[in-house]
């Protein structure tokens, strides 16, 4: 059969290895305050997280939205097997993510890409693990003091090696202090840490001697429960959690209460609140804040979006004494199609993927 191309559009179809090494933590940041910045000023282009689940544990999340300035408007969507015990969240298995890019101003779709996106210094560390990072160093570097130098960090698994990459691309690091529960796990990511930033890592005895003394503290655990102290902060930090509960683990009989790395007194004391999406926090009941809400801890206004921080609607730190608090609550489309429009671009002048001829709508 030959196909009348006047009538056909084409896209491109990259793979997980068309994908990799692509994009560097550096450009991973800078895209993602830009993603952040414009869905500030365009709302509309970036909607909060939905997720499914089914019976048997099998849990589908879908990220839609865009950024005007990039071109680009689409979804990220990917599955995974989740379990659980009171206290962790593991995830059996784990699929390639997918990205759906559509042009902005025309609707045509430019591509499709699966898999990972990770800076080639360090590879395929967890899922999303890269992105998350990410959006941790655009709050750093939006929030915590400009002489930050000193970092605590609890957890060594993927999304912590991330964070380590995103806060030395945004702050001039004297040392991070890193807390896990296996000793043996600490020594050897530090050891191997190291080697890549090429800057003092070292592993602590403790959480509460990992969070005093730092300028920035960052929980990157899967726990179900707070991993630090809200007494241990002092001023002047700036304090991430990465864990976003979601409520459909607790009305599917899974766990007892919403996930949370923080405890209440961590959010009396923040004088600076601000998370990727508002919304989220009450359509999944997002234990970290939404629980302090209910009790009175806090009021909804006192929550800010990210966005507004990078765009200049609020003014961010105004003191070098002010707690501030990155609730890095879940992804969206502002930071995932940033990042992937990245990537795509990059993939479509080096020659990667496959190209598929499709026709027009209405042409067949």
């Amino acid at each position: 059969m030959v196909f009348d191309r006047s009538n056909r559009n084409t896209i491109l179809f990259l793979g997980p290895e068309e994908v990799k090494g692509l994009i560097s933590m550096e450009e991973a940041i800078a895209a993602i305050a830009q993603g952040y910045s414009e869905a500030d000023t365009h709302p509309i282009g970036n909607a909060p997280r939905r997720r499914v689940h089914s019976p048997e544990g099998v849990r589908v999340s879908n990220f839609p939205g865009g950024i005007p300035g990039l071109g680009v408007i689409g979804s990220l969507t990917r599955a995974e097997s989740v379990a659980h015990d009171q206290e962790n969240q593991t995830y059996p298995y784990r699929e390639h993510p997918v990205y759906l890019l559509w042009d902005s101003k025309t609707a045509k779709l430019d591509g499709i890409m699966m898999g990972e996106l990770f800076d080639a210094r360090t590879g395929f560390s967890s899922v999303m693990a890269f992105r998350t990072g990410a959006t941790t160093g655009v709050g750093v570097k939006a929030l915590s003091r400009p002489k930050s130098s000193v970092f605590g960090l609890l957890g060594t698994g993927g999304q912590a090696i991330n964070k380590i990459l995103a806060i030395d691309a945004v702050r001039d690091i004297s040392m991070i202090k890193v807390f896990s529960r296996n000793p043996d796990n600490r020594r050897k990511f530090c050891d191997a840490m190291e080697k890549i930033i090429q800057k003092n890592i070292v592993p602590m005895e403790t959480a509460e001697e990992t969070v005093r003394g730092s300028d920035v503290v960052i929980s990157a655990t899967n726990s179900n429960v707070p991993t630090f102290k809200g007494e241990w902060l002092e001023p002047g930090m700036h304090v991430v959690t990465v864990v976003g509960s979601n409520r459909a683990l607790v009305e599917g009989g899974w766990l007892k209460s919403g996930r949370r790395e923080n405890d209440d007194e961590t959010v009396k004391r923040a004088d600076i609140i601000c998370v990727n999406h508002v919304e989220s926090i009450e359509q999944e009941k997002q234990a970290g804040l939404y629980d302090p809400m209910e009790h009175g801890v806090i009021t909804p206004d006192e929550i800010h979006p990210l966005g507004a921080i990078l765009s200049g609607t609020h003014p961010g730190r105004t003191s070098d004494e002010q707690i501030t608090f990155h609730f890095n609550n879940n992804g969206t489309a502002a930071a995932d199609m940033a990042l992937a429009k990245v990537v795509f671009e990059r993939a479509k002048n080096e020659g990667r993927g496959i190209e598929i001829d499709i026709p027009i709508p209405g042409t067949q």
